[in-house]
């Protein structure tokens, strides 16, 4: 078993099960979206973006390509909560949310094509 694998697949799928789990729900609910689990998929995000730096094939470079995605998604959501929740003078309202919400959407369907390319990387692989 390669421990250097199983490391990054641990952070693809945790990065895709936290934006998961901050994208569900009510896309206008603040109450429903927690602001420190869309920092900690971010986090995640960020981490899985790194350990795919190495990999100089295409598939790694398709890899890479839908982490950065999911990121720029990710920092936008969170630029995005800290204005409406720092700076606007209205808060965080159900707009300001749905903006935040959507934005992850985007990073989760990222994610979930780094998964499905992962998923299709372990199937294909033969052992010589």
């Amino acid at each position: 078993m390669n421990l250097e694998k199983v490391v990054f697949g641990f952070f693809v799928l945790l990065a895709a099960a936290l934006n998961f789990g901050f994208f569900i729900g009510d896309i206008s609910d603040p109450a429903l979206h927690n602001v420190y689990e869309l920092f900690a998929a971010l986090v995640v995000s960020l981490i899985a973006t790194v350990l795919k730096f190495g990999d100089r094939t295409q598939l790694g470079a398709v890899h890479l390509a839908t982490s950065l995605v999911a990121d720029l998604q990710l920092l936008s959501a969170g630029f995005v909560w800290v204005y409406a929740s720092q700076v606007a003078e209205t808060g965080l309202t159900a707009q300001s949310t749905a903006t935040i919400v959507s934005l992850s959407g985007g990073a989760l369907l990222a994610n979930l094509v780094s998964v499905v390319l992962l998923v299709t990387e372990t199937v294909s692989f033969h052992r010589g």
